[in-house]
């Protein structure tokens, strides 16, 4: 689970936030911060692996905080969640080492497919090996996310997006009979959608061979949104 801590000085958004995160398969949220502060000692007494920061904080602005923080080791990864549209603040963000910047207001759709896109980053970006430059430009890549990605899930259907979450939350490639038996759903009708969304770009097929007989069709998230 990719834990992570909400700092926003308006208490109501701070909730939504972070009910959003619970609901997005791979992370949980670690506790609400509203000021500078308090999201130090948050950061001090249960260290996160990421920060939705608002910008706006009434004891020190984000961009400060965020950069204090970098310089010490294990630092939490930051997206930045604010209303503010100045270009430069952008930019800022981005030279301090804020992974996204999410612009206020935004909806849950929007916040869930940021979100995915981090937890594949994290989970490339940690992997052991040589980066050559194909891969650097899939970690790139996968931060930035996809505006056609997020479109056609916005309009998945509520079966469809049940399947889309059990793929997302299993540990290892699943197929469609494990999906079946856990949706309690019939094996044809998740496979017709496990189709869909891997012909959707939002999960790919992945063959296990075993001895002898056909290989197994399982499903993992697409490794590229």
């Amino acid at each position: 689970m990719i834990r992570t801590l909400v700092v926003d000085d308006d208490y109501r958004v701070a909730r939504v936030h972070a009910a959003s995160v619970e609901r997005v398969p791979g992370f949980t949220c670690t506790g609400q911060a509203h000021s500078a502060a308090e999201a130090r000692a948050a950061i001090a007494a249960d260290p996160p692996d990421l920060l939705l920061l608002d910008l706006y904080l009434p004891d020190e602005d984000g961009l400060s905080l965020l950069r204090s923080l970098h310089t010490s080791p294990g630092a939490p990864d930051c997206i930045i969640i604010s209303a503010a549209r100045d270009l430069q603040m952008v930019r800022s963000a981005m030279q301090v080492g804020a992974v996204y910047y999410l612009v206020k207001p935004f909806g849950f759709h929007q916040l869930r497919d940021q979100l995915d896109a981090y937890r594949r980053w994290r989970s490339r970006a940690t992997t052991e090996g040589v980066a050559d430059q194909a891969t650097v430009d899939s970690l790139y890549g996968l931060l930035r996310g996809s505006s056609s990605a997020g479109a056609a899930r916005r309009y998945l259907s509520p079966t469809a997006q049940k399947v889309l979450d059990v793929v997302q939350s299993a540990p290892q490639p699943v197929g469609a009979s494990q999906i079946a038996e856990q949706l309690g759903a019939s094996r044809p009708t998740v496979q017709r959608y496990l189709a869909k969304l891997e012909r959707q770009g939002m999960i790919e097929l992945h063959l296990e061979y075993g001895a002898t007989g056909r290989p197994n069709h399982l499903y993992r998230v697409a490794e590229t949104p």
